[in-house]
């Protein structure tokens, strides 16, 4: 049988990478288009490399994102995002990415699906399609066409680029409720072994459940490489997720969580500390406003994903949260985490009204680039 090619383009947003489709080039039968993605990315693979397919075997660089006209009347592009499970055949649909969210108002302008400014910046009003919530993408262009080359320097992404501010409306509670799914600012989860453990939950860009470093008895400023090397950690972290979303009612059995690894993400939190990151540069207490380490799909991340930034920035506003209680002071600024790959900085309205806590708005900047463009392509 012939090849089939699909019109595609690989691109990078933020510390992320994933293969971009415009809906119109997809089948729209969802089981039919799973199965084709799936496969385009190399999974299941027992080998755990992807090799043969597009996938790039961490959770950070097995992505889809599919993007077409806005059926929003204040929006200009809608996209659904999807993380492919490595050894499964299978596609989490549950959350969003807020790094690839950078590049998916460029893709929309490669793709033409609005029009540009010869130079300047166009603001591209985005739909998330899987939380059902409005991002406005700030996207620098140069000849009608996204600039992509600039001195914006992003920790955990080797080489400057232009910087793109994304502006994330209302990001809390899918329902448009507040960001505390059972409304207190700390819970207490049961994991299945019988022990218990204090977690703040919160649902702002994606769901998150948050634990303090010093209740696992943890380093938080040690690296991805030590932190994923610690099997035992990552799988008391798996026991706290799944135990989190029952919690969040985001699943009915634990069975039902598992099933879903994209979200709820964990995040362990520590106050600022000393550190290093990946790269050997040196960062102070006094360059950061608190630590943490996420896990992402079992492993620690080597950066931080956008959405668990947003999250953060938004705990970190509710007094008595596990996340406000690893600052020393208010920040009079943006949200200065530490990651493993450095610092990310994150911008939140947290307020309180008629006793619930929300998110009025989350800005963060990311940057964007097309790696390649062209045809994916599967077997015949």
């Amino acid at each position: 049988m012939p090849q089939t090619r699909i019109p595609a383009a690989w691109m990078r947003g933020g510390t992320s990478k994933g293969v971009f489709f415009l809906a119109r080039d997809l089948p729209a039968d969802p089981a039919e288009r799973d199965a084709l993605l799936i496969r385009l990315l190399g999974s299941p693979d027992p080998y755990g490399k992807q090799i043969d397919g597009l996938g790039g075997a961490t959770s950070s660089t097995s992505k889809v994102v599919i993007v077409a006209p806005s059926s929003e009347a204040d929006c200009d592009v809608d996209y659904l995002f999807g993380q492919v499970l490595i050894d499964r055949a299978r596609i989490d649909w549950s959350g969003n990415c807020g790094n690839l969210t950078a590049a998916v108002g460029p893709f929309a302008l490669w793709r033409k699906l609005l029009p540009a400014p010869a130079s300047g910046e166009v603001n591209v009003r985005l739909w998330q399609r899987n939380i059902g919530k409005r991002i406005h993408a700030r996207v620098p262009v140069h000849d009608g066409e996204p600039l992509e080359g600039g001195k914006f320097v992003l920790d955990g992404v080797a080489f400057p680029a232009a910087p793109i501010t994304l502006t994330f409306l209302d990001p809390g509670g899918a329902d448009g409720g507040g960001i505390l799914p059972t409304g207190k600012p700390v819970d207490t989860l049961t994991l299945d072994d019988g022990s218990t453990l204090d977690a703040s939950l919160v649902s702002a860009g994606n769901p998150m459940v948050f634990v303090s470093a010093h209740a696992l008895g943890m380093d938080c400023a040690a690296s991805q490489a030590q932190l994923n090397a610690n099997a035992a950690l990552r799988g008391r972290c798996e026991q706290i997720r799944i135990a989190g979303a029952l919690a969040m009612r985001l699943a009915d059995t634990a069975e039902a969580a598992a099933a879903r690894p994209h979200t709820p993400k964990v995040a362990i939190v520590a106050p600022p500390a000393d550190c290093l990151s990946v790269d050997g540069r040196h960062f102070a207490a006094s360059d950061l406003d608190l630590l943490t380490r996420v896990v992402s799909m079992g492993q620690f991340h080597h950066a931080i994903p956008g959405t668990a930034a947003i999250a953060i920035a938004a705990a970190a506003g509710v007094p008595g949260s596990l996340v406000s209680r690893q600052l020393k002071a208010p920040p009079p600024g943006p949200l200065r985490i530490g990651h493993p790959s450095g610092r990310s900085e994150v911008g939140a309205t947290t307020y309180s009204r008629k006793g619930q806590w929300l998110l009025e708005t989350a800005v963060l900047r990311r940057s964007a680039r097309m790696l390649m463009d062209g045809w994916a392509c599967l077997p015949g």
